[in-house]
């Protein structure tokens, strides 16, 4: 069984706030969270990394070096910081040296991803990198020359492990789950994620399986309205039974490296306000008991996400799981399904069948 185990540890918010440097850092780093989505280059959204809390281990080279890595289901190229990089983000993280390594092969293509708070570049080579046992040859991954700010410098991984289509891959790169169903290296064309609500461990991603002991409550299959990210086609989606937004239907995108719901601006200032919110989303604790379940309408079916999975408890705080984005598509507006949603389901990745499977959780 191929599962790569997930930690989840105190985000950067979390830790930021304990330091009382949450509000200094925020003002020095505006982000665009919709800079990810625009089609043409992949892009990630840095800010996200503020919550963001699963990471797993990874191996690239011979003999191998060991990474952590955000598995992103929103994203689709692997890479690693470089001996080649001298940021401050990569001074303090693991560096993937060439030398070092006897499988490995050099090109002279670039690699450049646009991030919400600036840019990743690199070059691109070849080596072995083994994902939970399972030994992926002449696998193309990006080295970083440069990180963007310092904003990966707090960041407890060092890089990421991009697991959508390659349609949306930079320099063309063949993501590293594809090169896995080429060559037959997993059972099944599909992978699955599971996120620990709680601090416990528990949390990963499988590949090539779905676990029978997640799916006892019957799986729902959501074919997929394109093959670039995890896109699926909401009807609406209502508060404790009243319509509140996407009421003549929107796409939504499940994406594993995107901690919050992301919600479109309009959608989420309406939401702020039925919920009680504050301007920066922070709530009465004591009011969390009384507010009702957002429930997402999708393909049929209801898909209820409680309030406690959408407020997040934070050193006596507690605050809306939600961030308002915009962005424009052809399809009307765009919801991001983040961590908040994912940890209420067995998420089944499936790319044989173009579909995304959800199990609802005990």
């Amino acid at each position: 069984v191929h599962r790569v185990p997930l930690r989840k540890m105190k985000s950067l918010r979390q830790r930021l706030r304990e330091q009382g440097l949450l509000e200094s850092y925020l003002e020095q780093h505006p982000y665009n969270l919709a800079a990810k989505y625009f089609p043409g280059i992949a892009v990630e959204p840095l800010e996200n990394y503020m919550d963001d809390e699963y990471f797993g281990t990874i191996s690239i080279g011979t003999p191998p070096q060991e990474f952590t890595v955000v598995f992103d289901t929103g994203s689709s190229n692997l890479w690693v910081p470089s001996v080649f990089c001298s940021s401050p983000a990569c001074r303090n993280h693991n560096r993937f040296n060439p030398a070092e390594s006897s499988t490995f092969l050099s090109t002279n293509d670039t690699l450049f991803i646009a991030y919400g708070t600036g840019s990743m570049t690199g070059v691109l080579g070849y080596d072995t990198v083994d994902v939970a046992g399972i030994n992926v040859r002449n696998q193309i991954f990006g080295l970083a020359e440069t990180e963007p700010g310092d904003f990966f410098y707090y960041t407890p991984f060092d890089g990421i492990l991009g697991l959508a289509f390659p349609s949306i891959a930079s320099s063309g790169a063949t993501p590293v789950f594809d090169n896995m169903m080429m060559e037959n290296l997993v059972d099944r064309n599909l992978f699955s994620v599971y996120l620990s609500r709680d601090d416990e461990g528990g949390s990963f991603v499988l590949f090539g399986a779905i676990d029978p002991y997640y799916t006892t409550r019957g799986i729902s299959w959501i074919p997929l309205s394109a093959e670039t990210y995890w896109q699926i086609s909401m009807e609406s989606v209502s508060l404790g039974g009243t319509p509140v937004a996407c009421s003549s239907g929107c796409q939504a995108i499940v994406d594993t490296g995107t901690t919050l719901l992301a919600v479109p601006i309009r959608a989420f200032r309406t939401l702020m306000k039925l919920l009680g919110a504050s301007s920066s989303g922070e709530i009465s604790c004591e009011a969390v008991r009384n507010l009702p379940s957002l429930i997402f309408h999708i393909n049929g079916r209801e898909f209820p996400v409680p309030p406690r999975a959408y407020v997040l408890r934070s050193n006596g705080y507690c605050s809306l799981g939600l961030q308002g984005m915009d962005v424009p598509t052809e399809e009307g507006e765009l919801w991001i399904l983040g961590d908040v949603f994912i940890r209420e389901y067995y998420v089944i990745f499936d790319r044989a069948n173009n579909k995304v499977g959800l199990s609802r959780l005990p």
